[in-house]
């Protein structure tokens, strides 16, 4: 039986964290989707399309990695997709406080489905797409924090 795992966000924009977590996942799975998911409550920098084409460049090399969009509930998207593990990435404590709620929630949706928490490098430690998205709209250089592909600005 395939071991298929989705790894569900926003990416807005993708960083060199997610990346760290997403090559990590793509080695214990046969196959791993990245969710790009519309989230209606989240103001969004970048259009769906433009990060999902992003994520797709910087792992065009790995035949195991799919990438998706979708909306809803990320235990739906998994269910759509055969897909019996939810990788998530971790950077500290608060990370996985907050993840660990979601995992307990999710696993009361659906106990077929694990969660599966991996943590980042810690020279990524520090990187969010929230701060990436906050210095972006202040005209700083965020390159640093992005996969080497995404040129912004």
């Amino acid at each position: 039986m395939k071991k298929i795992a989705v790894f569900p966000g926003s990416f807005d924009p993708i960083t060199k964290g997610h990346q760290a977590i997403i090559i990590k996942a793509a080695k214990l799975f046969d196959s791993l989707i990245i969710a790009v998911g519309e989230n209606s409550s989240k103001n969004c920098l970048f259009e769906i399309e433009t990060r999902k084409k992003w994520i797709l460049e910087t792992f065009d090399e790995f035949e195991n990695i799919e990438v998706a969009t979708f909306s809803g509930l990320t235990i739906d998207f998994c269910k759509q997709k055969k897909a019996k593990y939810i990788v998530r990435g971790l950077r500290n404590t608060l990370d996985f406080e907050y993840e660990k709620t979601i995992a307990l929630m999710n696993k009361s949706l659906n106990d077929e489905i694990e969660t599966v928490l991996l943590y980042t490098d810690h020279k990524h430690s520090m990187i969010s797409s929230s701060t990436v998205r906050d210095i972006l709209k202040h005209n700083g250089n965020a390159q640093q924090f992005l996969p080497d592909n995404i040129k912004i600005g």
